[in-house]
């Protein structure tokens, strides 16, 4: 009876710590959309260059870390006709990159424990690996044929007759009331400005984030470690079809893949999954943001309906290329561990690489494409 209490105090608690970490980021999101948006949306009108475009998606979605807020505003665009469907394309393939900027932050809370960040951060690369591949493979290609377009345009003309259909995530619908009540409280108790209302929200999400997360890593590693790994090995071992199946189905009913990926990273830490477990449930994990876009957009325009087909298309080729084929994996995979173990030998190339990839190179970049 002891085992059995001690047991489900346990399980109750980490229910209780999963809740605040999924708080966390959704606060982070939160905030970040609020005074990142309008920023977003005005970077995404300043250029008809492709290759521009490109680093304006990764810049705009590391930025609000949201690849569905990003994809809302191209869809928004295109369908108001400010914003061609070719011009929208690289877009989105910038902002698949620059969601993944979340759950690599996120691993950045193991960081004081060198052999769990290492395993963290191999992690969370394998989503930034694996979406920067797809671009480097597909982005000429879209170029050079315009396959993604075409396919979209094909598709949108069969569902564009469809009523919309909306869905509303569980996951959202718990956290709302906690968020809003923090809003409310930084915003009209405390009667702050905005912007400092917001940066205050981001540092709080930061804090439950790391606090979360350090006791999840620490009971599971000490309490239920084992029977959860022989679970999860179970299940994701036995095929990578259903670790696909998994991530996608997860991130649909939840509508967010950093979320589903994010999740994956202290499992990592802790050794209970390995990297080729994650590994599928983060491919399906981007197949499943895609969902809800779509099923939103069916009573939009053809063009605006487009955009969503070309996420799905983009995300389902990317997995049909790198996934099927032993050799395949294991590249994505290598780099993964590669740069876990540089970050493992020094922390700071960790740092350097986030804030060079998702900020500094994209910024520079479209700097310099409106100096010149």
């Amino acid at each position: 009876m002891k085992r059995l209490g001690r047991a489900i105090f346990n399980t109750l608690l980490i229910c209780v710590l999963l809740y605040f970490f999924l708080l966390s980021i959704n606060l982070m999101g939160h905030a970040l959309k609020s005074f990142g948006s309008g920023f977003a949306e005005s970077l995404i009108r300043t250029t008809s260059n492709p290759f521009i475009a490109l680093f304006i998606g990764i810049l705009a979605t590391s930025i609000i870390q949201s690849s569905s807020t990003t994809t809302s505003i191209v869809v928004g665009m295109v369908s108001a006709g400010t914003l061609t469907v070719t011009g929208a394309i690289p877009i989105v393939m910038g902002a698949n990159i620059g969601t993944s900027v979340t759950n690599t932050l996120v691993s950045f809370a193991h960081v004081t424990r060198k052999e769990e960040f290492r395993r963290a951060f191999s992690g969370a690369l394998i989503h930034d690996i694996f979406n920067v591949s797809c671009v480097i493979v597909l982005f000429p290609l879209e170029m050079i044929t315009h396959f993604l377009e075409k396919s979209a345009y094909l598709l949108s003309g069969m569902f564009t007759q469809s009523s919309a259909f909306q869905f509303t995530s569980p996951l959202k619908a718990a956290l709302k009331p906690v968020i809003e009540l923090v809003d409310s409280f930084f915003i009209v108790c405390l009667n702050l400005p905005k912007t400092l209302a917001y940066i205050l929200i981001l540092v709080l999400s930061l804090v439950i984030l790391f606090v979360a997360l350090f006791f999840i890593v620490r009971i599971m590693k000490t309490l239920v470690i084992k029977r959860t790994e022989a679970v999860l090995t179970k299940v994701l071992g036995r095929s990578g079809i259903i670790g696909i199946c998994m991530g996608a189905i997860f991130t649909a009913i939840i509508q967010s893949s950093s979320v589903t990926t994010s999740l994956m990273v202290p499992l990592a830490a802790s050794g209970i999954i390995t990297l080729e477990q994650m590994m599928p449930v983060t491919l399906g994990a981007n197949l499943g943001t895609t969902i809800t876009a779509i099923l939103a957009s069916l009573a939009g325009t053809s063009a605006g309906v487009s955009i969503a087909f070309v996420h799905l298309i983009f995300n389902t080729i990317g997995i049909l290329i790198f996934y099927p084929f032993k050799f395949m994996r294991n590249i994505i995979l290598k780099e993964a561990y590669k740069l876990g173990e540089i970050s493992f030998k020094s922390r700071k190339y960790a740092f350097i690489y986030v804030i060079c990839i998702f900020f500094i190179i994209p910024f520079i970049l479209i700097l310099l494409s409106k100096l010149f």
